[in-house]
């Protein structure tokens, strides 16, 4: 298993680089996941972030793409549910980008 040091602690991560163990998430932990992204976190990012931590907590999954655009809408508005506006934040992939600096799991159906 690889890990990642942050703040002067290893952090087990898998082969793609998601958490393995969800409680070692933090912010710190984001950061540093969306950096070796290639990503600078703004407000945006924070709300999605936060969202999908929500989300998870409540059902248990990582949505995909297609049920994440949807459930953000709900909640966030029309504006942020969409695919352009999350692919322009997390441009690997919403589902598995946004998932991975969230510290949650793959999406299930993600490739």
């Amino acid at each position: 298993m690889a890990t990642i040091s942050v703040g002067g602690k290893d952090i087990e991560v898998d082969e793609e680089g998601y958490l393995v163990t969800l409680d070692d998430w933090s912010e710190e932990v984001a950061n540093h996941l969306a950096q070796t992204e290639g990503l600078a976190l703004d407000e945006s990012h924070w709300e999605i972030i936060n969202f999908l931590r929500e989300y998870y907590q409540e059902y248990q999954i990582a949505p995909a793409v297609r049920v994440l655009t949807k459930a953000a809408g709900k909640k966030l508005g029309a504006e942020k549910g969409n695919s352009k506006y999350l692919y322009e934040l997390f441009p690997y992939g919403p589902g598995k980008q946004a998932c991975k600096i969230a510290g949650l799991p793959k999406p299930t159906g993600c490739i």
